[in-house]
């Protein structure tokens, strides 16, 4: 207690409040800083007794702080009771959220700190304000930490720029900000401390001598950096070396092999030294800094294994460091100056960048009571970005940085035409100072400086202390790269081992926010460790990660994650695994640490890049069809959409033109129109349709965001395309590289007349349908189902495969070396994504119940009960065998299965569904349809699923095949995109031991009447299918049955069957209305052209008033149309309508790049037409003459005459222009007569458009004119003296006479081939059976 008085009297408080703080601040002395006794260790303050000697100790400690805290505080009389002292443990457990404590803070000082702060990062908070204080020793951490230590713990310290006088001194910190540990408490030792400023030493401590040490190594004996470089030429054993000089880099501290060390070099005139820094003297990297002098003593000389045997100096157990040295003997005046100018001409950076901040920082060390900040900055500082730029140059001389620094040039990806775009560059190393404002992603290390300028720092080891928003940073040897990825900003500086980090003046705000994109423990900077990639393409990855993060993870999940592994690291693996996948371009060689931190010029992977501007873009479904929807009107005239002749069109014409259109967009801007400048990329889990999609006939692509629809087909064995039959892909995580965006647009519209297509009013109704097209080629697999696995195992994919990449890469890895663990363990995690993904995206089945079950057996003939007896002893003798050979593991489910072969499929409708009592289901419309397939064996049992395992012996009887009829309705109706008539499935019933469930039932026939109907068999909801493909199959199987016949479209013309099913390329689309006009949705129908090689074309007409929309019917695409009704029109014509059972599939999709355009109307002559069936073709001849011409106005909306008013009194008030002529054709070898109407009347003619137009006006008032050219006096209609009537007949006997034409023609048909004509010679006549002319319809016709 005397020395608690001698205390209180020393200090004389005023009020009872100091009297209390003073009483309270000395307990804390004695509780918390015991060890802490001015002039003795820790340990040695522990081993002192009780005593007058220690309360001495303890007096002095707190009599020196007392009067630090005074001198710092605001007040300028009495104590600051306000704040009280808190201990490190205290402030570890107690203080959850960042704060900010300043001693000397007034309160309008404060508030404009706070202004301030929150003016220069808006939308951030400024740290709250504590009135705490801190007191403890600064020692020495693991890893080259700082720390402040008391009796109850240690905090991690982070400081400007600390001096080596402070280690191992008592201090107390006026102002600090605390930073606690991540909300998830996954690191408790997070938690640091930012000290502004300098701490004050508490306790004054005889400074270290400057006495030449043993060996003459002290500060005496400092020699020069050009000295220091002769004895690292001229090595001498056991020598000891002091060198003083200026830093000139600084390199980041590793860890290598549990081995703490970093390297900083020293600089002076055109010399430099190496100086390796290691184990206990590591903290020395927070002190040292890039323009610093420093003296360090005691150095070695040692050779470094690794880099060519240079040698450097290395630090000893002795050897101290020396900031803010200045030569004390300058005896080479005219030499530093002579550096001084040197160093400025190649680094375009002044020498003396701090020199007055340096010089006032060393005072301030030797000072025992310094208090000011070390490196202060003002806002002006950063006022201006362009002026960052301290260092602006190359490292290297260009003569000698080719040679070493550049690869070859035959691997540069320009001389790939394909990637002509693509250009490597050099990268520029500078200084810059800057304010970090944005967090990009902690975890991946980028940052945005400025809010223009990015910074990575993922080539360097990760920080304890991550930047935050509100940093001032100055960074030194960077690498500068111009639009390295086009995702993220044009300048980018990149950190590589050489560069330097130092933090200027912490932040004012609060930490930086998550970023669940990228975890913190950095997963895409270990695999950059690991599997060395350019910068370009690292960016790029970082983006995509960031991406995918927001199109497969919910963002509930984001706060909520499932179990291991996590989901942002699954993501960063995803990410990573798309990337080496899709990036083919060249890569840096491997890295050599040393020769990144030492070598000149300096070489890195960091000094080429790569600039592309096509790197594809990653979109979520649901911004891609955001985009779409967004654009689908908005990009379109409606002029544009009605033909060449749109103006003629009467009203009913017209609005049917505007009904139905497509918009077709490629994801690579060089294979057509685009919805971007740069290729896209989807990701996503291919699945089957739920009862709530948009298309019912598809599979969909699904993400976290949304799902769209796909039309998918896959490549076959000959090179050919067909419908994707392939169950394993659904379930898989794919990436799509190359697909099209189809938007089909539905219009429902009143235009009167051309000239009022852009009046929005007339629009009564319009939406449109966006789905994708897409090859399973152009699919990269990510995350393989279950049944992909099997599938890619089976085929024995190599490794290199574009989408077959699974299980062939880890069987063989399995040989490798101990290095691959790391990617082996990365394949693992990249497997375990699917069933995140799956649970992320809400992944469901949908089905309906089974029903009926329980009847089949009833309904069964007795006929068949020999055949049940026999599948059941097949059953059970094979069921022995099957279950020891389906893999063990998971959860056991038995069921049922049986192999069929699909041989036909009907098409999906809105059938009636009967009462369903188990599940309360009431009647009404569900989807359903059927098919028709071979059984291929019995009904076999299992311990679980098979899925798509190999075929066995026990499965298959190849002399007994019964055909059934599979039929599906409500959740059993997904199946329908991937049945393909001609594939084997293997059909299986869940849960189920009973092997009547996948037996057929006949129809019962009465006595002496014989049925000749195939079993049918309702599909469960919950019953699966799982296609086995040919190397799944015993060979006998798949080769005893050849596939369906499938007809062209000219035998379908040629041949008599009534039902029929054919291939053929849409070439023409047209949409059919119910023309009710009272639903929303009036599209009745489609009529479709379908055309094959040959050119030859027939009309397919789909009714849809009892069917879901098809997606796919578009030109260009090519389908397969089963079970088709073969009709015969009354004018002769063959045409094709669906039936009940029909079915449209899309078998292959039109790909510019790849298919060639449809092929041309063939050239024919006109007596040989006559007896062709071709139906279109190409004519060229002159014309003989006119045999019919009329121009008429006529009403858009009845299409009567119009005369200024509709003569039928409609009380339309628009009208359209037509015109229509019939001519004579001669090639040479046959005349034929040509309907012409519209645009081709008046290039026959040889109009102009304004003498056209003058023309129209001409018969304004008439409305109509016909003109009969080669019968004036019988055909004629007017007045023969009218001035219109002459002027036609002049034109039709004029210079359109004998001109040559070119036409393309389409034939009438049921055209007779003869007629009877009179000749009348003299006073008789004379009956002759002559040939008709062929008649024709002209599509386009040119003239020369």
């Amino acid at each position: 207690m005397d020395s608690l008085q001698e205390f209180l009297d020393r200090f004389g408080p005023s009020s009872e409040a100091e009297s209390i703080w003073l009483k309270n601040f000395f307990t804390f002395v004695q509780e918390h800083l015991s060890a802490a006794a001015c002039g003795s260790a820790p340990s040695a303050a522990h081993q002192s007794p009780a005593g007058a000697s220690w309360d001495h100790r303890v007096e002095q400690l707190s009599v020196s702080a007392v009067e630090k805290i005074q001198e710092k505080s605001c007040l300028t009389c009495g104590l600051p009771v306000s704040y009280r002292p808190l201990s490190v443990s205290e402030l570890l457990s107690q203080q959850h959220l960042a704060c900010v404590s300043n001693l000397s803070w007034s309160t309008n000082q404060h508030r404009a700190w706070l202004r301030e702060a929150e003016l220069s990062l808006p939308g951030q908070r400024a740290l709250p304000r504590v009135n705490l204080l801190l007191i403890g020793w600064l020692r020495e951490g693991r890893g080259g930490e700082w720390r402040l230590m008391d009796d109850s713990g240690s905090v991690r310290c982070e400081m400007i720029c600390p001096s080596p006088l402070w280690m191992n001194r008592p201090v107390f910190l006026p102002h600090w900000n605390y930073i606690p540990h991540d909300a998830s408490g996954q690191d408790q030792d997070r938690g640091y401390l930012e000290v502004i400023g300098s701490p004050v030493l508490l306790c004054p401590r005889a400074e270290q001598g400057l006495a030449a040490s043993v060996g003459g190594a002290g500060l005496d004996g400092a020699v020069s950096v050009r000295e220091a470089a002769g004895v690292l030429r001229n090595r001498v054993r056991g020598q000891r070396v002091s060198v003083w000089g200026q830093v000139d880099s600084v390199c980041p501290l590793l860890d290598v092999s549990g081995s703490s060390f970093f390297f900083f070099s020293l600089r002076d005139d055109d010399h430099m030294v190496p100086v390796l820094v290691k184990d206990s003297m590591v903290w020395w990297s927070r002190c040292v800094c890039v323009g610093l002098s420093v003296c360090v003593t005691a150095l070695r000389v040692c050779s470094l294994r690794g880099w060519r045997g240079n040698n450097v100096l290395t630090v000893t157990h002795r050897s101290l460091l020396h900031t803010g040295y200045t030569q004390p003997h300058n005896t080479q005046p005219d030499n530093t100056q002579q550096h001084n100018i040197q160093h400025d001409n190649t680094h375009t950076q002044p020498d003396n960048t701090q020199p007055d901040n340096t010089q006032l920082h060393t005072e301030q060390h030797s000072d025992s009571t310094h208090e000011a900040e070390s490196v202060p900055h003002t806002p002006a500082d950063h006022a201006h970005p362009d002026h960052h730029l301290l260092m602006d140059h190359e490292e290297a001389e260009p003569e000698e940085a080719g040679p070493e620094g550049a690869e070859p040039e035959g691997a540069e990806p320009e001389e790939d035409p394909v990637q002509s775009a693509v250009r490597i560059k050099q990268s520029r190393v500078i200084s810059y100072q800057g304010v970090v404002t944005e967090v990009v992603s902690e975890g991946a290390g980028l940052y945005l400086m400025d809010r223009k300028v990015g910074l990575c720092l993922a080539y360097q080891p990760p920080e304890r202390r991550r930047l935050r928003a509100g940093d001032q940073v100055e960074l030194h040897h960077v690498h500068f790269l111009y639009r390295p990825c086009p995702d993220l900003p044009p300048s980018m500086l990149c950190c590589c081992l050489r560069s330097s980090l130092r933090v200027t003046a912490f932040s004012r705000v609060g930490g930086a926010s998550e970023d669940p994109s990228c975890p913190a423990d950095g997963v895409l900077p270990r695999l950059l460790l690991q599997h060395i990639r350019g910068m370009d393409q690292y960016l790029w990855t970082c983006h995509l990660t960031s991406q995918l993060a927001h199109s497969l993870v919910p963002v509930e999940l984001h706060h909520h994650p499932p179990p291991l592994p996590p989901l942002p690291q699954c993501v960063c693996l995803l990410s990573w695994k798309l990337s080496e996948t899709l990036w083919t371009r060249r890569q840096p060689g491997p890295r050599d640490i040393y020769s990144e931190m030492l070598d000149h010029p300096h070489r890195c992977p960091l000094n080429q890049y790569q600039v592309d501007p096509s790197v594809p873009q990653l979109l979520s479904v649901s911004d891609l069809l955001q985009s779409l929807r967004s654009s689908c009107w908005s990009s379109v005239s409606l002029r544009s959409l009605v033909p060449q002749d749109g103006s003629s069109l009467s009203r009913s014409e017209m609005n049917s033109a505007l009904s139905w259109s497509c918009r077709t967009l490629s994801s690579d801007p060089q294979t057509g129109d685009s919805l971007r400048l740069r290729p896209l990329l989807l990701v996503g889990v291919l699945q089957l349709p739920s009862e709530r999609s948009e298309f019912r006939q598809t599979l969909q692509l699904r993400d976290a965001t949304a799902a769209v629809g796909c039309v998918v087909t896959e490549t076959m064995e000959d090179g050919g395309q067909r419908a994707s039959f392939n169950t394993a892909w659904i379930g898989c995580l794919v990436c799509v590289r190359r697909f099209s965006m189809v938007t089909e647009r539905f219009l429902q519209s009143e235009f009167p007349s051309y000239q009022h297509l852009d009046q929005d009013r007339f629009i009564t109704h319009r939406t449109c349908r966006v789905y994708l097209q897409f090859c399973l080629d152009h699919l990269v697999i990510l995350s393989p189902s279950a049944t992909m696995a099997t599938h890619l195992r089976t085929m024995g994919e190599e490794s290199g495969g574009e989408a077959q990449r699974g299980e062939e890469e880890e069987e063989e890895d399995d040989d490798d070396d101990d290095g691959d663990d790391d990617g082996m363990k990365k394949r693992r995690r990249d497997k375990e994504v699917s069933s995140s993904v799956t649970m992320a995206t809400h992944l469901r089945r949908q089905g309906e119940e089974s029903g009926g079950d329980a009847q089949r057996g009833e309904e069964e003939e007795d006929d068949d009960d020999d055949g049940m007896k026999k599948r059941r002893r097949d059953e059970e003798v094979s069921s022995s065998v099957t279950m020891t050979m389906v893999p063990g593991g998971g959860a056991s489910h038995a069921c049922v299965s049986m192999l069929i072969k699909v041989r036909s499929k009907g098409g999906v409708a809105w059938r009636n569904a009967g009462i369903r009592t188990n599940d309360g289901r009431e009647a009404g419309l569900e989807l359903g349809f059927s098919v028709t397939a071979l059984v291929i064996g019995p009904v076999f049992s299992w311990g679980r699923d098979p899925k798509n395992e190999p075929m066995t012996e026990k499965e298959a009887e190849p002399e007994r095949e019964v055909e059934v009829l599979l039929l599906f309705s409500g959740g059993s109706a997904r199946w329908f995109p991937v049945l393909q008539p001609g594939c084997f499935y293997r059909v299986t019933a869940a849960n189920a031991q009973d092997p009547s469930v996948l037996i057929g039932c006949r129809v019962r026939g009465q006595s002496g009447v014989e049925v000749h109907s195939d079993s049918t068999l309702q599909v469960g909801s919950d019953w699966r299918f799982h296609t086995l493909t040919r190397p799944l199959l015993l060979r006998h199987t798949w080769t005893q049955a050849p596939p369906p016949s499938v007809l062209s479209v000219s035998q379908v013309l040629d041949c008599s069957s009534e039902v029929v099913t054919f291939q053929g390329l849409i070439s023409e689309r047209q949409t059919l209305m119910d023309g009710k006009g009272q639903s929303k949705d009036r599209h009745s129908g489609v009529r479709l052209t379908v055309c094959d090689q040959s050119g030859r074309s027939l009309c397919v007409y789909v009714d849809l008033s009892h069917a879901p929309y098809p997606p796919g019917l578009l030109p260009g695409n090519q389908v397969l149309l089963s079970g088709l009704l073969r009709k015969l029109s009354r004018s002769g014509g063959v045409y094709c309508s669906l039936s009940p059972v029909s079915c449209v599939t899309v078998t292959s999709l039109y790909d510019s790049c790849r298919l060639a355009p449809p092929p041309p109307s063939p050239s024919m002559h006109l007596a040989k037409w006559a007896a062709s069936r071709c139906v279109q073709g190409q004519v060229r001849g002159h014309v003989v003459g006119f045999l019919f011409l009329q121009l008429q106005w006529s009403c858009s909306l009845c299409g009567s005459v119009y005369r200024q008013v509709c003569s039928s009194q409609c009380g339309s008030s628009s009208a359209v222009f037509q015109s229509s002529a019939k001519l004579v054709i001669d090639d040479a070898t046959a005349e034929a007569h040509v309907w012409l109407s519209g645009k081709p009347v008046q290039t026959v003619l040889g109009l102009a458009d304004s003498q056209w137009e003058g023309l129209q006006r001409a018969l304004r008032v008439r409305g109509h004119i016909r003109v009969f050219p080669r019968g004036r006096s019988l055909g004629t209609e007017g007045d023969s003296e009218d001035v219109l009537l002459h002027f036609l007949l002049s034109l039709c006997s004029s210079d359109v006479i004998s001109q040559q034409v070119s036409l393309t023609c389409r034939k009438l048909a049921n055209q007779s081939s003869e007629e009877v004509r009179r000749f009348s010679r003299g006073d008789r006549d004379f009956l002759t059976r002559m040939p008709r002319p062929l008649q024709l319809t002209c599509v386009y016709l040119e003239t020369p």
